[in-house]
């Protein structure tokens, strides 16, 4: 019994572990600026953050078959963005 207390709390632990990560300015690495509103990538002037989602068919999950539910999420560089808006992909 003890062995099986032992590893449900060691699997517990380590599937918390990525909640527990601390963020570089908590462990001491120095930025030039604070936080934006946000605290997050979008705060930072020119950055831009893209995404797209497929959800295709309907009903029970067959693995191989579908539905599909999936996405990308994309933080393109400044030039592919100046290109995409050249060429009028993007606004």
């Amino acid at each position: 019994m003890r062995k099986i207390i032992t590893a449900i709390l060691l699997v517990h632990a380590f599937c918390n572990i990525d909640a527990q990560k601390p963020r570089a300015r908590d462990m001491g690495i120095p930025f030039a600026d604070t936080p934006g509103k946000f605290n997050a990538i979008t705060d930072v002037k020119g950055v831009e953050v893209g995404y797209s989602t497929i959800i295709s068919g309907q009903g029970k999950n067959i693995r191989g078959k579908g539905p599909v539910r999936t996405g990308v999420t994309a933080i393109p560089h400044q030039l592919v963005i100046d290109i995409l808006k050249k060429y009028k992909r993007i606004k």
